[in-house]
Parts: structure tokens; sequence; C-alpha cells
């Protein structure tokens, strides 16, 4: 697993709800500040105020290893009740890609949020420069830090939509 050959990752979970209800939240570019360890805040930029594709923002991110960074975001994509995109950097040759589509599978919704690393440069590729020799398992571990956040984020959404539990 290599950088360059753009790794992803995806979780979902099934929710009782309704798609108006997860698409509120998911559209909602300040959610994974609520559940993710490393999503700290974001704010809109320009004249965006919410979301639309071409909209964009900056999200302020956190990480014991990494330190503290801001990254510009744009949303790519937007398809009312099924899906939500927005790209880190350049968005011809992003950083990342950042994506939540939303189901109907019976009597439940399937969330799924899915994650893209590369094809343009990000901090991570200064620890790769480093170490070379490590590349796989530096990808590796990113892979996962990001997998146990957007699973985070999942269980957060389907505990707001479904309410409490007994």
């Amino acid at each position: 697993m290599r950088y360059q050959d753009c790794p992803t990752v995806e979780v979902d979970i099934g929710i009782c709800g309704t798609v108006a209800a997860v698409w509120e939240l998911i559209s909602d570019i300040a959610l994974p500040s609520r559940f993710s360890s490393e999503v700290q805040g974001v704010e809109w930029l320009g004249s965006a105020t919410g979301p639309a594709v071409g909209a964009r923002f900056i999200g302020t991110n956190q990480h014991k290893a990494i330190g503290d960074w801001q990254a510009e975001c744009t949303i790519t994509a937007m398809t009312p009740g099924q899906g939500f995109e927005w790209t880190v950097g350049d968005v011809d040759h992003p950083s990342a890609i950042w994506r939540f589509t939303i189901s109907e599978a019976g009597e439940e919704l399937i969330l799924r949020q899915w994650f893209q690393m590369g094809p343009g440069r990000s901090g991570l590729n200064y620890a790769i420069d480093a170490m070379p020799d490590k590349e796989e398992r530096i990808v590796a571990k990113r892979l996962r830090e990001h997998e146990d956040n957007m699973r985070a984020n999942l269980i957060g959404i389907k505990a707001l939509v479904e309410g409490p539990t007994s």
C-alpha cells in the first residue's frame, strides 16, 4: 500500500431514521468536529454560508504526532439525500477526498463514509520522504486512524438520528 496508489478506506453503519435527518447531519461541515479526535473545527470561507458545490471551508485539525494544522476544502459533489463529498487542497489534484453516501436497505438506511488518500501531497508525505522504507506502514497506520475517526462519526450520527436507547 503506497501513497501514490491513492489508497482508500470505507466504513458503514445501519441507521433507523429518515433520509432527511441523516442528510441534515452529513451535509453539516462541522459534524466531524463533534466526533472525530482529529477535526477540531471548521468554518466557511469567502461568501459561503452553507453547503453547495464549489463552496470552500477550512478545517482546523490536531494530531498528537503531527501537531496542529489547517486544511482548505472544497465541496465537489452534493446530491441531497444521497451523497456529500469534499476534497482537501487542490480540487484537480487533492491531497484527500472525503465522501458520505446514504442508501436505503429495507427498513434501515446504510450510511457510508469513504476516504481517499492523495494523489496530491499531504503532510503525511513528509514522514514518507523521511522514511521511504516504512511507507507502507506509515500509510496503513494513517488509514487505520482515519477509519477509527470515520467510525466515530457514523456512531455519533446514528445516536443523533435514533436518539437514546433504553
